[in-house]
């Protein structure tokens, strides 16, 4: 199969970020990975901007709660890191509590997007496991995609979406080209185990990839981890290269 280009979610390697992000991120650059989603673009999006383009690291897109008042300035810190696209990471759960939660938190995605579109950004959403509780005869992440205005797109975590009982590439499948982006993890595939490294886990990593053409970017992410966290970024670039999955180098 075709690969496609690899990034790496930062939210991966939170603890090790503050004791030297630079090193963090030359490293993360060392192992092949050529472009990364950060998740804090309040914080200082200039500096980070600068360790990233020092490291030779391109932006897939970003996480950031971008609703409310606090879009604007997630929006301008997304355009500095030079992220095309933002994803919202999660919303509180009770937002899928039922059809006319799910329909109010569309409106206001569709909103969202369309501001997003003001600053020449797209705008996404990234699922855990709660949006797969059953709606009207299907889960509350397809009532909520049938909802969103076409240009708001869907990164799907497959392993939040296996933990919830579905059969991940016939989701995708579902979904069809809504998807964009795929967070690809693997583990036990169990709510509260520690995850592994990409290949190492029971996700069917290939059959999920193959699965979904529409996907821009493969994101690797790993929540938790029961050993060290940048050998398993490593162990996961170094099996999805090994398998034809990904290519090494830039973005």
């Amino acid at each position: 199969m075709t690969s496609n280009p690899l990034a790496l979610q930062l939210y991966t390697l939170r603890d090790q970020l503050p004791a030297g992000r630079k090193a963090v991120l030359q490293a993360v650059r060392g192992l092949g990975y050529g472009a990364v989603e950060p998740y804090d673009v309040r914080t200082d999006p200039e500096a980070l901007r600068a360790d990233l383009d020092e490291a030779g690291l391109a932006v897939c897109s970003v996480h950031a709660r971008a609703l409310g008042d606090d879009a604007g300035a997630l929006l301008d810190g997304a355009r500095t890191v030079g992220a095309d696209t933002v994803i919202v990471p999660s919303v509180p759960a009770e937002r899928f509590a039922d059809a006319g939660a799910i329909a109010g938190l569309a409106r206001e995605l569709n909103e969202a997007a369309a501001r997003a579109a003001g600053h020449g950004l797209r705008l996404g959403y990234h699922n855990h496991a709660f949006e797969f509780a059953p709606t009207g005869g299907r889960t509350g992440l397809e009532a909520l995609a049938d909802a969103l205005d076409p240009g708001v797109l869907l990164e799907i975590d497959t392993y939040w979406a296996a933990v919830a009982g579905q059969d991940v590439p016939a989701l995708l499948g579902r979904l069809g080209d809504r998807v964009r982006y795929l967070h690809v993890k693997d583990g036990p595939v169990t709510r509260d185990d520690p995850m592994t490294a990409v290949g190492a886990g029971r996700m069917p990593v290939a059959d999920i990839l193959a699965a979904c053409p529409s996907a821009e970017w493969h994101v690797v992410e790993l929540d938790r981890c029961a050993t060290d966290m940048l050998t398993a970024v490593a162990e996961s670039i170094a099996w999805l290269t090994g398998h034809g999955l990904a290519s090494a180098g830039p973005a």
